[in-house]
């Protein structure tokens, strides 16, 4: 019985979940605007507290990123190889988690010179992703 509960539970879930939509990307890139201001007041104020809660959000938040439901069911193959979306945002994830880790480590260590340039190679890497993929 418990088992039918359990697989009825997580099937609606499954259902519920809806696709991931440009409106749930501009909602999750305001989300990581905040949390990359958060970092910055904390390096401002040296406030380890809100650094800390920064770029657990930024961390949170990128997870979630991934491109809209037309960019993943594109048919024609030679345009999904030349867009190269997925993989290419997929390395940004994993260098921005990286450089969030840095940031922690870095600044609890007291070099906050390091935790600085580990906050601008994120930068680097959002300009990297809205210049490339996001064609600004």
């Amino acid at each position: 019985m418990k088992k039918m509960m359990i697989g009825f539970l997580l099937s609606g879930a499954l259902l519920s979940a809806g696709p991931y939509t440009q409106k749930d990307r501009i909602k999750d890139m305001q989300t990581m605007a905040t949390a990359m201001q958060e970092i910055q007041t904390g390096f401002f104020y040296n406030n380890f507290d809100m650094i800390k809660e920064g770029t657990a959000r930024l961390s949170d938040t990128i997870v979630k990123i991934e491109p809209p439901l037309e960019e993943l069911e594109e048919k024609d193959v030679m345009t999904r190889y030349m867009n190269n979306k997925v993989l290419m945002s997929n390395k940004i994830k994993k260098k921005i988690n990286r450089k969030s880790r840095v940031i922690i480590e870095r600044f609890r260590d007291g070099d906050a010179v390091q935790a600085l340039q580990a906050y601008t190679k994120i930068t680097k890497q959002c300009m990297e992703c809205h210049t490339q993929l996001r064609k600004w």
